[in-house]
């Protein structure tokens, strides 16, 4: 699909994997809307790129709504989506102090697959009406799952189990999609810098990046956006989560 001149939208656009993206995609020619729970964060980043933040809780209804009503009017209706907004509140199922509140993996499950679920929805039956461009396309969804959905380690219970179903969405998603020319793909990446991980001390930082294969490093937020648009662009892309981790495999813990 081509980028320029498309409408799009990034969830977790204030920050990390999804900053990037968006940078990504505007520096492309896309309309971009960032949709962030942090809406001032949002906003502020938007500016730079010639775009709109909007506040939003991903995993409701409402807020979800009221957003993509917000970036349909600014930019017209959202071809692109791009899901990054995420939470990864560790803890075992059961620790020193007892079983895992429910509250607790709730939250996890609610913001990383049903906001990612919730705003799948409604993109694409925004998506579905429009006329199609060359090739027969009328949207891509690009989801974020973790290989912690493969190689989920202890204390991951809750974020494992929601990026994994992240994963069991895609292809499925992709299936019914598919007679409306809309293609639904996920990236799972590895252990990517981002603002959580900049604040841990460099020694641990450098200690992450050692146990990926090649490189050995830290993965970049830029190099996320990369695969975006290059999954945008392919066509033949569709139905399929990308390990995007320098080979890396996760240990127990």
């Amino acid at each position: 699909m081509r980028i320029e001149g498309t409408a799009a939208i990034v969830t977790g656009g204030a920050s990390g994997l999804g900053l990037a993206t968006a940078r990504g995609l505007a520096a492309a020619g896309a309309k971009v809307a960032l949709v962030d729970l942090d809406g001032d964060g949002a906003a502020s980043a938007a500016e730079t790129l010639g775009g709109i933040g909007i506040g939003c809780d991903v995993a409701s209804a409402d807020s979800a709504e009221a957003a993509i009503a917000r970036a349909t009017e600014a930019h017209g209706p959202a071809r692109i989506l791009v899901n990054c907004a995420g939470v990864a509140t560790s803890g075992k199922i059961v620790g020193k102090n007892g079983p895992l509140e429910l509250a607790a993996f709730s939250r996890v499950v609610g913001v990383n697959l049903v906001g990612t679920f919730n705003m799948m929805r409604l993109v694409a039956a925004g998506a579905q009406g429009l006329p199609p461009l060359e090739g027969g396309e009328r949207g891509v969804i690009v989801s974020t799952a973790s290989v912690a959905a493969y190689e989920g380690q202890i204390g991951q219970a809750a974020y494992a189990s929601s990026k994994a179903g992240v994963v069991g969405l895609t292809l499925p998603a992709a299936r019914e999609f598919a007679p409306f020319g809309i293609r639904v793909c996920t990236i799972a990446p590895g252990i990517f810098e981002t603002p959580m991980l900049r604040g841990l001390p460099q020694a641990v930082q450098d200690s992450l990046g050692a146990a990926v294969p090649f490189p050995s490093r830290l993965g970049k937020a830029e190099e996320y956006a990369m695969l975006v648009l290059a999954i945008v662009a392919n066509p033949m892309l569709n139905g399929e989560t990308i390990r995007l981790d320098g080979a890396l495999r996760m240990a127990p813990k």
